[in-house]
């Protein structure tokens, strides 16, 4: 999960407030503990105090919606606060333009170049014909780097890696480049944003005239992530923000929250190494998360990546019919994996994120998943589509050719079979509700896009 300290913290704060009364002690008590939690996140004391003042005022003041109880209520004001605080409404990047200029700036070791991958990768599912230009003429992988990536991703790619000028680049592939729904300049960095690197951001910014400048900031660069903020946006304009490394030990805060320097909105944060582990920043799903509430929204984003509509219809109709093969189970494995870590895509289902699922079991099934298929691939495709077929001399044959553990065979088909019986029990009560329906003259449930 993106922020686990964080969020940890944030609902062991809300279970202190919905295990007694909300009076106000309570309210006071947990303003304190958000102040406390945003501040060892490395937002900065200046807005955690003014958040958590907010929380408090409106909590004690504001009288309880119809329906809500004090501590729904309470719990809504938190929500909000923290939703502004992380720009409310979300943005999308307006690509309609031809060409649509996106240029990434940053300091070293933010990870601008990965990044430009990325942005490549999300904007090509979406079908736009893209270029990536490289203008850093400082970091001598820059070149090979962006090269690298274009070639994997199968995007054309624009540099000269014996240019020491970096808007005479861009500027001798101009014509060359009008062709392009989007463009994506990466740009160098410094350590520090110096009188230098501020002027070759500039001509570089009059030459390309981007109508997207994004500033990329690691995710672990702490509170002095404002002031860089602050310096990029004195020195061209930043539109927009780009938060990197969010998936490992980063407090994440800092960079968070450097957004409300420059006026300019999170876009995107970077939630893995992968070259799609880049997710649109929507505030309202982000605090969702981070409270335990669930984000619907992206899981099932994540899930259309994940698994072509063929093969969800074909699983979901054997699903239906309470009719599971290994081949279900093995590709319903492949599409969550797909989706990202298990902790992630746990935090997006409502409700999951307030249980509080050790992330050592979380890990644990992960470990076994990558087992199971191991197992599988040992299987014959006759087994795969009929596992009744496997008796102990089939366990036993399996379990040598994948090298794994009897005791992991007998897993998988103990797994299998407890699925395949809840599936069942699902199909059952779908086709309940279904006669139910065309009774009342109702058209019956949807087709399910496979078990996500």
């Amino acid at each position: 999960m993106v922020l686990d300290r964080l969020s940890d913290s944030l609902k062991n704060a809300l279970k202190k407030l919905t295990s007694g009364k909300v009076d106000k002690e309570a309210v006071e008590e947990l303003s304190e503990e958000i102040k406390k939690s945003l501040i060892s996140a490395d937002v900065s004391i200046k807005l955690s105090r003014e958040i958590s003042e907010k929380i408090q005022k409106r909590a004690l003041k504001e009288k309880v919606a119809g329906g809500l109880t004090a501590k729904e209520h309470t719990l809504n004001i938190v929500y909000e606060e923290l939703t502004s605080l992380l720009g409310d409404k979300f943005e999308e990047i307006n690509t309609e333009t031809k060409p649509t200029k996106l240029m990434l700036v940053g300091l070293f070791g933010a990870g601008k170049t990965t990044t430009a991958g990325k942005l490549a990768k999300f904007y090509k599912k979406r079908g736009k014909k893209i270029a990536l230009v490289q203008t850093d003429t400082w970091r001598p992988a820059a070149y090979a780097q962006l090269k690298q990536l274009s070639e994997a991703l199968k995007v054309d790619f624009y540099g000269d890696p014996k240019e020491t000028n970096p808007a005479k680049i861009y500027k001798s592939f101009e014509k060359d480049l009008e062709e392009y729904e989007l463009i994506i300049v990466d740009t160098a960095g410094r350590d520090a944003l110096n009188s230098e690197l501020t002027d070759e951001i500039k001509a570089i910014d009059k030459s390309v005239s981007a109508q997207e400048k994004l500033l990329v900031l690691s995710g672990d660069i702490g509170q002095a992530a404002e002031k860089i903020a602050e310096s990029f946006h004195d020195s061209v304009g930043v539109t927009g923000v780009i938060i990197t490394k969010l998936d490992g030990t980063a407090k994440g805060g800092g960079s968070i929250s450097a957004a409300a320097v420059t006026d300019a909105k999170v876009k995107f944060i970077g939630i893995g190494e992968k070259l799609d582990a880049l997710e649109e920043f929507k505030p309202k799903n982000f605090v969702s998360r981070l409270l335990g509430m669930g984000d619907l929204e992206t899981l099932l984003e994540r899930a259309k990546d994940a698994i072509d509509s063929e093969t969800a219809e074909k699983t979901a109709k054997n699903i239906m019919k309470g009719d599971m093969s290994f081949n279900d189970l093995y590709q319903q494995m492949e599409a969550l994996q797909k989706m990202g870590p298990l902790g992630q895509v746990a935090n997006m289902i409502p409700g999951m994120g307030k249980m509080n699922i050790p992330k050592s079991a979380l890990k644990e099934q992960e470990e076994k998943m990558k087992i199971w298929k191991y197992l599988m691939d040992s299987m014959t495709n006759e087994e795969k589509d009929n596992p009744s077929l496997i008796n102990e001399s089939r366990i036993e044959r399996i379990t040598i050719g994948s090298g794994r553990e009897l005791e992991e065979m007998r897993d998988l088909v103990k797994q299998y079979k407890h699925m395949k019986k809840m599936m069942k029990a699902i199909s059952g009560q779908s086709r309940k509700m279904k006669r139910m329906q065309k009774l009342r003259g109702g058209k019956g449930i949807p087709k399910l896009p496979g078990m996500f």
